[in-house]
């Protein structure tokens, strides 16, 4: 009788096997004939023993360093990439966390070996457990692991993040604040270091840009655009087009308008001039319904619709040359509207003076009822206030207008006309 030696397969191989024929047995079977309770169920069943498996592939992704080896990978994620075609930065991210779980945080480990945690809760609590002072002793770091864990019953990732960066409040008041202060500093610090701002012309009327602040600076403009973007109503108040932007759009031009309102006397002066934005433009082209472009100082070049809005409230210098180049009129006294002047139009107009809007006074900007490249006078009588986006629309001559008796102005799409994007349509 000759015995036969049989290799015994892995415990861990035959899991995975048993998973694999266990999921072809229901690869047909439609969820859809499922009572609601087994929904309810099988949804909370599967999400725990997915938890399970992913502790079990980062077991064995920390273990199997040598066996990709073998066959020449680098390591373990440059070899899976390569038979599984997987992402290769989410695999290297989950080589990290195998790593970690194996080498250092056992408990986040034994959290998803037991269902309770998931893969991005525990990314999340390990990079706050790594991040911690290395002065803390192990004693506090393991309370805050625990901590952690159990916290993942009851938070998403993005929850436990935040309770993460202040978790010494909690395992460790007695050194949290002196310790916070000190991350605060990094962290200013390091933000301060990344600070930039670039921006690009794609040649098609726009300009790119990419903007980099530290959290408080970014909190604070986004805060003012916010004003801008957002002005009050009052309740009940009629919508129109401008509450059907974007909200996307909406604070893009709130960022314009923050622009177009900053004070070149509060500004840094250049040359021994107030930094000034200065507009040059042939008279008939101001004058045009549809002008030719005008340039401003870097070689932008403008419409003259745009320029004739701006000239009601933006702190720009209007250079109007005649036929010969000459300068014609450099600025005009009186062009913009003083704080007096514009106090006694909010206590007489109240509101935005466009027809059904209710944007409070104190909001609108002044507007020229008779444009003043035309001549108009800058006197109360020759004066509207109109909010940010009706100033815009005024000026659009996609649009036409008039004023009605009782002193509304009613504004309307031109018939025939061009009409705007459809994107501004969209609900915001």
């Amino acid at each position: 009788m000759v015995a036969q030696v049989v290799e015994r397969q892995h415990p861990i191989l035959a899991c995975a096997q048993a998973i694999g024929a266990a999921l072809a047995d229901v690869a047909d079977v439609q969820p859809t004939y499922m009572a609601p309770a087994d929904q309810r169920a099988a949804l909370l069943e599967l999400t725990t023993v997915r938890r399970q498996l992913d502790e079990l592939q980062l077991r064995v992704v920390a273990a199997a360093g040598p066996a990709v080896e073998a066959e020449g990978a680098r390591d373990v994620a440059a070899w899976l990439v390569m038979k599984t075609q997987a992402d290769g930065g989410s695999a290297r991210a989950e080589q990290r966390l195998a790593r970690a779980v194996d080498d250092k945080w056992l408990g986040v480990r034994n959290g998803l070996a037991a269902g309770e945690v998931s893969v991005d809760q525990a990314r999340v609590i390990v990079a706050g457990l790594e991040a911690l002072p290395a002065e803390v002793g192990p004693d506090v770091i393991a309370k805050a692991e625990a901590h952690l864990v159990a916290l993942a019953g009851m938070h998403t990732p993005r929850e436990l993040r935040v309770l993460a960066r202040r978790i010494l409040e909690i395992v460790a008041p007695e050194i949290a604040e002196a310790e916070e202060a000190k991350r605060l500093e990094r962290e200013e610090q390091d933000a301060r270091d990344k600070i930039r701002f670039s921006c690009r012309y794609p040649g098609d009327g726009t300009a790119r840009g990419t903007l980099v602040l530290p959290d408080a600076d970014m909190t604070r403009l986004v805060t003012y655009l916010e004003s801008f973007a957002s002005p009050r109503k009052t309740p009940g108040a009629i919508g129109g087009d401008e509450d059907r932007v974007p909200y996307h759009r909406r604070l893009g031009q709130a960022f314009c308008s923050l622009l177009e309102h900053l004070d070149p006397a509060h500004l840094p002066a250049h040359g021994g001039h107030g930094t000034t934005l200065m507009v040059t433009m042939t008279r008939e082209s101001l004058l045009a319904d549809l002008g030719v472009a005008a340039v401003v100082g870097g070689g932008e070049r403008l419409s003259a619709s745009a320029v004739r809005r701006l000239a009601c409230t933006a702190k720009i210098i209007p250079v109007v040359l005649g036929g010969k180049g000459e300068i014609l009129d450099l600025g005009r006294s009186r062009r913009l509207y003083s704080s007096a002047q514009h106090k006694a139009m909010r206590l007489r107009d109240q509101h935005c003076r466009a027809e059904n809007c209710s944007i409070p006074a104190t909001w609108c900007e002044a507007h020229h009822l008779k444009p003043w490249s035309q001549g108009g006078k800058t006197d109360i009588g020759d004066g509207a206030l109109l909010c940010s986006w009706h100033h815009h629309v005024i000026h659009d001559r996609r649009y036409e207008h008039e004023v009605l008796r009782g002193g509304a102005i009613r504004i309307r799409r031109r018939a025939g006309g061009p009409q705007p994007s459809h994107e501004s349509e969209r609900i915001g």
